[in-house]
């Protein structure tokens, strides 16, 4: 029987599902970001504005239970292969993703909430959510929105090189590192 928790070896259901979500969610919501600054009609792009703020309220939420359930549930040991300096630095970049997950949706939150324009953030035309108690200026708006542009490229240079990873103990090293990802552990594990 397949596991919740994770094990020594693998990881279970919940990690493995938070970490897909995430991670598709993550994907998208740059490439709609990326799409939506460029499309030329007015009600478009505010249709898309307000699908990214949307998904970026979803993102900040399952990337905080994420957090917490890593928390509770201990990662499984890295393989022997695996070398000291890789083991020093996969800690590092995974705190640095989960970083820059909760940074990234939180700067956009603090952009739509200095922003002039005033205009309200529906999350899936749901509910009214406040904005973050910023005073609202034109430095302010130019302020979020460049360190969100900046958290965004950075963002998606780490998951770049996460999958790089990934794909190189897969294919190179062929360990079960992304596998562990993909299949759960096992209760007896």
């Amino acid at each position: 029987m397949q596991s919740i928790t994770n094990s020594p070896t693998r990881y279970g259901w919940p990690t493995i599902i938070l970490h897909w979500l995430i991670g598709i969610i993550f994907i998208g919501q740059f490439v709609l970001g990326f799409v939506m600054a460029r499309i030329e009609s007015q009600r478009m792009s505010f249709e898309l504005i307000q699908l990214h703020k949307s998904f970026g309220f979803l993102l900040l939420g399952l990337i905080i239970l994420r957090i917490a359930w890593r928390l509770g549930n201990a990662a499984p040991a890295l393989p022997p292969s695996v070398g000291t300096l890789e083991r020093r630095a996969a800690p590092l970049a995974h705190f640095a993703l989960y970083a820059f997950q909760v940074a990234l949706p939180l700067s956009g939150w603090a952009l739509v909430s200095v922003s002039t324009l005033e205009i309200p953030t529906m999350p899936f035309n749901q509910f009214v959510m406040p904005n973050l108690p910023l005073a609202e200026s034109d430095a302010a708006e130019s302020f979020w929105s460049a360190a969100h542009w900046y958290l965004a490229y950075a963002g998606i240079a780490l998951v770049a090189l996460h999958v790089a990873a990934a794909l190189r103990h897969h294919f190179l090293l062929r360990d079960n590192v992304l596998t562990r990802m993909i299949t759960p552990s096992s209760d007896g594990e």
